[in-house]
């Protein structure tokens, strides 16, 4: 397959190639190929009715629907940005994004109508806000937005005046040490990407023959772009589920015969130790892959053993659009708890994270990555761009890993967050992929902790199992049990119990919050 150097251009050819083919599933709507598209092309209609002009941002606050997959091409294919939006922000949070990358237009679900009413005042650049479906308020535009769509034409679009090197969808960091960042991604960047993907040898990821469950955020690069469009250029069924509960998404695989889950590791995690999991009819599911954060080599090999199916990782970051890294799935041995190897037409080096040196293969160092799918930058911060992506091209992603002699590679932790025992680095994602293999263990976090002997200790945060937490379980058992499995300067030195870790729409662990909740003590 040759794909296109443009989003519009992929989505034409996947229309001409799938037609009468169901591409997307959502709640009651069943669309097919040639229907997707339409309705993309109407709203870019409608759009340009309003006065969008080329270059101008579009923001989307919404659960997961087949109207933000719309947008997702509907909006870069008029020469103009798609801003999705974190609905689980703040007002503070979502304003200083929205005054940031200032949309013109903002599209919203009911359901956030009294956060956009809070940020309303507070957002100058917004002209038009439009409702998604549901009750419309006095200051929304009067129609809703399937109006919008039904009373346009698709007409056809004219590609060639897109600038494939132009900013096509503007996705925000999630900001858990400072200010989000806007990565501004380009059409090149986006499809490029899509090709790496395509190209990896021995991966067989998202084929037409499969029903691909998108339960991860669309507003996350992975939901949006790894899911949906990686899906769709294939050919495949994707399979929109509006957000996670895990009886619903069960009966979803069930009903639908899902072949391929895109997950993170909370939710690996859930299928592993839920009791409704261990029920579940999950026979057609073919490929379990997760990303967005690392994932223990023993939980992904006991799903695999539970669902009979390879269980592998992927890499990336938003910056990268976001795949660097993928895990063969055919003709190689599993490696469970690797990020897989490198995709096509990306170069990665690892350096020492002191001296900035080459570090020998086995060797823990910080990931630096080069190619076509690296961002244009960050909008508006041009001092936040040189820092991360230098003069030669490479992006600095902080990560800290090292490659095998395969030529696979594992991830071990943030840079910011490796803890210095006595000058010893340890990092918290291997204490955290040994702690839920316990028993009693739902989920863990690790983090730093001052100290004045030894500089920093890991200290351990544990969500027990409902059984275990009525029986008492003393966290010198836990702290114990992990002192035989690993190194001395590695073992958990303080240990709280609590019932949930806080984590980002992605499943990344949010660290600060935890180290914050030890300082008034």
């Amino acid at each position: 397959m040759i794909l296109p150097l443009t989003p519009v251009r992929l989505k034409r050819y996947a229309a001409q190639v799938f037609g009468n083919k169901i591409g997307v599933v959502c709640e009651d709507h069943r669309f097919t190929y040639r229907e997707f598209s339409q309705r993309c092309d109407r709203l870019s209609d409608a759009l340009l009715q309003m006065g969008l002009k080329t270059g101008g941002r579009v923001a989307y606050l919404s659960f997961n629907c087949h109207r933000l997959l719309e947008a997702y091409y509907g909006v870069p294919q008029i020469g103009a940005i798609l801003l999705p939006l974190n609905i689980r922000l703040s007002p503070e949070e979502l304003g200083y994004i929205l005054n940031d990358a200032s949309p013109s237009f903002l599209f919203f679900d009911p359901e956030f109508l009294p956060l956009v009413e809070a940020l309303r005042s507070n957002v100058p650049s917004v002209e038009r806000y439009i409702a998604l479906r549901g009750a419309r308020p006095a200051w929304a535009d009067e129609r809703l937005y399937d109006e919008l769509v039904a009373g346009s034409e698709p007409h056809e679009i004219d590609y060639r005046r897109i600038d494939e090197n132009s900013v096509a969808e503007l996705f925000y960091t999630s900001g858990t040490t400072a200010h989000p960042k806007g990565v501004m991604l380009t059409h090149r960047n986006l499809v490029a990407n899509l090709c790496q993907c395509h190209g990896m040898r021995n991966w067989e990821g998202f084929g037409e023959q499969d029903t691909i469950m998108a339960v991860l955020p669309f507003f996350h690069i992975y939901g949006m772009v790894v899911i949906m469009m990686l899906g769709l250029c294939n050919g495949g069924t994707i399979l929109v589920m509006p957000r996670f509960e895990m009886q619903e998404f069960l009966a979803a695989v069930t009903k639908y015969r899902v072949s391929v889950l895109p997950l993170v590791p909370p939710i690996v995690l859930g299928l592993v130790k839920h009791p409704l999991a261990a029920h579940a009819d999950l026979s057609s599911v073919r490929l379990v892959f997760s990303g967005a954060a690392p994932l223990g080599e023993d939980i992904a090999r006991e799903l695999s053993r539970k669902l009979n199916c390879p269980v592998t990782q992927g890499y990336g970051m938003t910056e990268a659009s976001p795949v660097t890294h993928l895990s063969p799935t055919t003709n190689v041995p599993l490696k469970p708890g690797s990020a897989g190897c490198v995709v096509p037409s990306t170069e990665v080096k690892i350096i020492d994270v002191v001296t900035g040196a080459p570090v020998v293969q086995g060797q823990e160092g910080e990931l630096l990555i080069r190619g076509p799918q690296i961002m244009k930058g960050y909008l508006n911060q041009p001092g936040e761009t040189a820092a991360c992506l230098d003069r030669e091209g490479w992006y600095h992603t902080g990560d800290v890993g090292y490659v095998d002699a395969d030529g696979y590679f594992f991830i071990v932790d943030r840079t910011k967050e490796l803890i210095k025992y006595k000058g010893l680095q340890v990092a918290p994602a291997e204490l955290e992929a040994l702690l839920v293999t316990h028993p009693a263990v739902l989920d863990a976090a690790v983090v730093r902790k001052a100290d004045e002997e030894a500089g920093e200790v890991p200290k351990a945060f544990i969500v027990l199992k409902a059984d275990e937490a009525s029986k008492s379980t003393r966290a010198e058992a836990i702290m114990g049990w992990v002192a035989e499995r690993v190194a001395p300067h590695k073992r958990i030195r303080h240990l709280e119990f609590i019932e949930q870790i806080p984590k980002s729409a992605s499943g990344k662990i949010l660290r600060r919050v935890l180290m914050d909740r030890d300082k008034p003590r």
